[in-house]
């Protein structure tokens, strides 16, 4: 498959890895109308301070939709031709914090990904190379964020791996 022979795409990577950069750039290649779904919630002055600065390196040509919970409904009303989702990781972590169902989420999310006509990248922490976290709570964010990741994985045409600002095709 070559690189332009790809509708849904995941972008995998550390924090800091340049993931999000890496996807905004596959994005802005593509021609058409272009969505930006945020799932992250301002919750302290640096998250207010980060979504910014995402905000700020993003032209005029993009809308962006608050999808913290509701992805899926926002891929389906986005109505563009290219969807940009960051991140997978936050919206995990809003679900685990409102309860939801994440098997059934995840279910949601892939099938609101067959249903779009849009061409989409999803941005999402790999977050399986850490330690073993010491609590239950950080230990289910850790299993939660690593089923999505995979389920979303095997359900894209392709997955890439940011590191150190490098993207490695992995499928």
């Amino acid at each position: 498959m070559d690189d332009h022979a790809w509708r849904t795409r995941l972008v995998l990577g550390g924090a800091r890895s340049g993931k999000s950069r890496h996807a905004q750039a596959l994005a802005e290649a593509c021609s058409g109308p272009r969505a930006f779904i945020a799932t992250a919630q301002a919750f302290d002055a640096e998250m207010v301070e980060r979504i910014a600065r995402h905000r700020a390196d993003r032209d005029a040509d993009w809308r962006t939709i608050e999808a913290p919970l509701a992805l899926p409904e926002a891929i389906a009303m986005a109505d563009t031709a290219v969807i940009l989702v960051d991140c997978l990781t936050l919206w995990a972590s809003n679900l685990l914090l409102g309860d939801a169902d994440a098997d059934e989420a995840t279910a949601a999310l892939l099938a609101a990904l067959v249903a779009t006509p849009a061409r989409v990248m999803l941005v999402s922490n790999e977050v399986g190379w850490g330690i073993v976290p010491d609590n239950a709570l950080a230990r289910r964010f850790r299993d939660v964020a690593g089923r999505i990741n995979q389920r979303v994985a095997a359900a894209v045409d392709r997955v890439d791996l940011v590191v150190a600002g490098l993207a490695m095709r992995l499928k």
